[in-house]
């Protein structure tokens, strides 16, 4: 079965960190881009971040970066997103994706993407 796994997820206070992982399972990673996204309760699906299938390019939300790092393990099929100095407007569903385009690297996004993970619930809040 092909999918993809988000894990790393939890509740954090402003100003703390948390790492996300996406683990591929049934197919290699290493010949996609990866993008992760997030929806906020009541709000619409946004791209976070995105990163090229040998990792050359990379881009970030505007709302970030600086604080947020995507990056990739080809050799364990994983991509992950570091995210420090939470916000409570951070809070949300993160979902990661993968297909041959996820972004152009200057800050669309596409949603139209072949994998998508179920995604890991990331609260942040006193």
């Amino acid at each position: 079965q092909l999918q993809l796994v988000e894990s790393g997820g939890g509740l954090v206070q402003p100003g703390g960190s948390l790492r996300l992982s996406c683990a591929a399972s049934g197919f290699t990673l290493d010949i996609y881009a990866v993008g992760w996204f997030r929806q906020a309760p009541g709000k619409e699906r946004e791209g976070v971040s995105c990163i090229s299938a040998d990792g050359s390019n990379i881009n970030y939300a505007g709302s970030v970066k600086g604080r947020f790092t995507i990056s990739r393990d080809n050799t364990k099929n994983t991509v992950y997103l570091q995210m420090n100095s939470l916000k409570p407007e951070d809070t949300g569903i993160y979902y990661c994706t993968a297909d041959w385009r996820v972004c152009d690297y200057s800050g669309t996004y596409y949603d139209t993407n072949e994998f998508w993970g179920q995604g890991t619930q990331v609260t942040v809040s006193s």
